[in-house]
């Protein structure tokens, strides 16, 4: 596990870009952390890295939102909503993971067990005003 003191959103950005270059097929990321820690700047500037042309957008109203990339299919899901509505459903959740090559998966705690497919878990915490403490580690999961 590495932890690093990102100073600036664009800093955080490059965090991200540089994990994407480590990436695989069957890779799942967990993107942990409070509301406005970068969740979704690093979910945005991770797709850039991965060949998604547009803009990325978090998909928190839509649940989830898919990409086509250099790498395949990428799949952004933010399951806050679901948490909060009590709407959790892991058909749902495993469909989106089932038919992505990468998935992005923003607040994970909304899906219980999402934990057991995850590759990769990425914690953001507020540090100072545009301040963060970045923590990557690989983790077990379905991708080697």
């Amino acid at each position: 596990m590495s932890q690093i003191a990102s100073e600036s959103p664009d800093a955080t950005a490059a965090l991200a870009r540089d994990l994407a270059s480590r990436l695989h097929a069957g890779d799942v990321l967990l993107l942990e952390g409070d509301l406005g820690a970068g969740k979704t700047t690093f979910a945005r500037a991770l797709c850039g890295a991965l060949g998604v042309d547009g803009p990325v957008t978090s998909p928190t109203f839509g649940v989830a939102h898919r990409y086509d990339a250099r790498v395949g299919r990428i799949a952004h899901l933010d399951l806050h909503r679901l948490g909060e509505l009590g709407a959790f459903d892991r058909d749902l959740v495993d469909d989106e993971l089932d038919d992505a090559d990468i998935a992005i998966v923003e607040w994970p705690a909304g899906a219980p067990g999402l934990e057991d497919r995850a590759t990769w878990r990425i914690q953001l915490d507020h540090d100072g005003h545009d301040r963060r403490l970045v923590r990557i580690e690989r983790v077990g999961g379905a991708a080697a």
